[in-house]
């Protein structure tokens, strides 16, 4: 899914368009997945949405992610599996290694740990947490914390008010496929973006039209080098919701959080976004005007030549 001056794209899951209502219906959604999975597509993004909260008007793919992206395991071959993101703040760190561990087992190594601090104030209270929704960077860092200890250290030892204390006599199974989860982290997290550079794997941030990811990609590629290294590579993804029009010369036009544009306008965008050095965009098919499916096979004859995956 990521690699040096190269871009690829994915899809936040539900690979469907409902523009007009909070639930997708899911019909066909193991076709669609085995689709982009065979067609050579990078990433399946899965959210984390636990309610549905009417002030935020959507439910996501409805399904637990984990539990879904287990599914999905076994439904693909190549495709990376991704979490857009698992608000980690909500879920013990334990729970969270244990389910992310075992889509990587189950997916010959293929689990992307998107996460972030969750935005939503309605859920802190649900969860019992509500004392913690100011102070959830803090819980950001320390369920981080917790986690990367437990995925990355053998009978770890780690101790937390919050979550509790790891001493050394126990141990996590099983354990990542290739030696780590790689995390990434979704917008600020209520975090000083150099500390991001420093503990994460790579960088998922919104929508922002092109004039503004330029600083924010000089930003991430200086603070990376400072943190791991001159020669270290750490990813910029970005998500956004899209629309592919019918006339193939549509211009780029700004909808909701994202772009709607024919095939020939989003090459040039893409190749764009590219030169920046955007390395992955993971589109939201919500918005579509158009069925998914004969979007995902639009993108998969003209948008894959030009920015293949990474094998």
């Amino acid at each position: 899914m990521f690699a040096p001056d190269h871009l690829t794209l994915g899809f936040i899951l539900p690979l469907e368009a409902y523009p007009d209502t909070p639930a997708p219906t899911m019909r066909d959604h193991a076709a669609m997945t085995r689709y982009a999975d065979e067609a050579g597509f990078a990433g399946l993004w899965a959210r984390d949405v636990p309610l549905y909260d009417p002030m935020f008007g959507d439910t996501g793919q409805m399904y637990e992610p984990f539990t879904y992206l287990g599914y999905l395991a076994g439904n693909t071959q190549r495709i990376a599996l991704a979490t857009g993101s698992a608000v980690i703040t909500l879920r013990h760190p334990l729970h969270l290694a244990k389910q992310a561990t075992t889509v990587d087992q189950l997916s010959s190594g293929r689990m992307v740990l998107g996460i972030s601090s969750g935005d939503r104030p309605t859920e802190y209270p649900a969860f019992g947490v509500e004392h913690d929704f100011e102070s959830r960077g803090e819980r950001f860092r320390d369920a981080f914390g917790m986690f990367s200890a437990a995925t990355r250290q053998s009978f770890p030892r780690y101790a937390s008010d919050r979550f509790g204390h790891l001493d050394g006599g126990l141990d996590l199974v099983p354990r990542p496929a290739h030696g780590r989860i790689p995390a990434i982290v979704t917008g600020r997290s209520r975090q000083e973006m150099e500390w991001i550079a420093q503990h994460a794997d790579g960088w998922l941030y919104y929508f922002v039209p092109p004039e503004q990811v330029a600083p924010l990609i000089g930003m991430w590629r200086a603070l990376t080098r400072q943190a791991a290294g001159e020669t270290a590579f750490k990813p910029f993804a970005q998500g956004l919701f899209f629309d592919l029009a019918d006339d193939p010369n549509h211009p780029v036009q700004r909808i909701h959080s994202g772009i709607r544009a024919g095939r020939n306008t989003l090459v040039d965008y893409l190749a764009a976004l590219q030169k920046l050095g955007v390395n992955h965009v993971a589109m939201n098919l919500k918005a579509s005007r158009r069925p998914a499916a004969e979007v995902l096979q639009e993108l998969a004859e003209y948008m894959l030549p030009v920015f293949p995956s990474n094998s």
